[in-house]
C-alpha cells in the first residue's frame, strides 16, 4: 500500500482506537469514525471491510505498542522488581483516563465478553501475563511465576474497575502504591 493509504489506514486505526475507547465499541459506528477521522465512510471499505476488522487492527496496535513498551523497559531498567513495579505505575500514570472510560483493556475485554467475542482482546491480556511471568521467574521462580503474575494483573483490573465506578483515582494510586510494596516484599 502507498504511503498516503498506509497513513489513511493508520488513522482510521488511531481514530478507531480512541473512539472505542471513550465509548465502547458497541456505541461507535463506521460513521462515528469516518466523521472523527473526516474520511468518506465509502473510502473505509478501501482499507477494511468491516468494523470488526477495524477492531482486529486497532487490537493488533495496542498489542504492539505494549510490547515495544515492555521491550524499553526490558532495555532501561535492570531488575526485574522495578520493571513490574513500572508496570503497576500504568494505572496511575493513566489514572485521568481509567476514572473516565475504566481500563482500556478491561473495558474492551467486558464488553466484547458480553457479545462473545471477549477473546478478541485476549491477546492483550495474554502479553502482559507472559511478560510479568517472565519477570516473577526472575524474581520468585518459575513455579510461582504464573500465579505472582495473576494476582498482580487482577489487583490492577480490580483497582481499575473500582476507580472507575467510583469517578475517584485514590483507588488507583493506594493499589498500586500496595503492589510496589507487595512486589518489594517478594
Amino acid at each position: 500500500m502507498p504511503p498516503k493509504g498506509e497513513a489513511k489506514r493508520q488513522r482510521i486505526i488511531d481514530t478507531a482506537n480512541a473512539l472505542f475507547y471513550e465509548r465502547g465499541y458497541g456505541r461507535t459506528s463506521l460513521a462515528d469514525i469516518a466523521q472523527a477521522c473526516g474520511i468518506p465512510k465509502g473510502n473505509f471499505y478501501f482499507h477494511f471491510k468491516t468494523k470488526d476488522d477495524i477492531l482486529a487492527a486497532v487490537v493488533a496496535g495496542r498489542v504492539a505498542r505494549l510490547r515495544d513498551r515492555l521491550a524499553a523497559w526490558e532495555r532501561e531498567i535492570a531488575r526485574p522488581v522495578d520493571r513490574l513495579v513500572r508496570l503497576s505505575e500504568m494505572i496511575v500514570r493513566d489514572g485521568a483516563d481509567i476514572v473516565r472510560h475504566g481500563c482500556p483493556t478491561g473495558s474492551l475485554a467486558t464488553e466484547l465478553g458480553k457479545e462473545g467475542n471477549a477473546n478478541l482482546a485476549r491477546p492483550l491480556f495474554r502479553e502482559m501475563l507472559d511478560w510479568s511471568e517472565a519477570q516473577f521467574a526472575a524474581l520468585a521462580g518459575a513455579d510461582a511465576a504464573p500465579d505472582l503474575a495473576r494476582r498482580m494483573l487482577v489487583r490492577l483490573q480490580g483497582a481499575s474497575v473500582l476507580a472507575h465506578a467510583f469517578r475517584d483515582p485514590a483507588w488507583l494510586a493506594e493499589e498500586q502504591a500496595a503492589v510496589a510494596a507487595w512486589l518489594r516484599g517478594l
